[in-house]
């Protein structure tokens, strides 16, 4: 298993298409929602989706259907 970055969005967004992914069978991650402490500055920094390399066309389906 290789881990490729899918998206680099913001944490609640992040977290939906994981939500997402994972209900269409494809396993997904959230990397660095918690990479930061201070109040408000999570807005900042983007989260990463991660899927399993042989997953990546599949998810990106997903993400731009068209």
């Amino acid at each position: 298993m290789a881990l490729v970055e899918l998206a680099r969005v913001d944490r609640t967004l992040a977290n939906i298409i994981v939500g997402r992914l994972e209900s269409e069978g494809i396993p997904a991650l959230a990397f660095d929602g918690g990479a930061s402490i201070a109040d408000g500055s999570w807005l900042l920094i983007p989260v990463r989706v991660m899927v399993d390399e042989v997953d990546l066309d599949d998810a990106k389906q997903f993400l731009d259907p068209a």
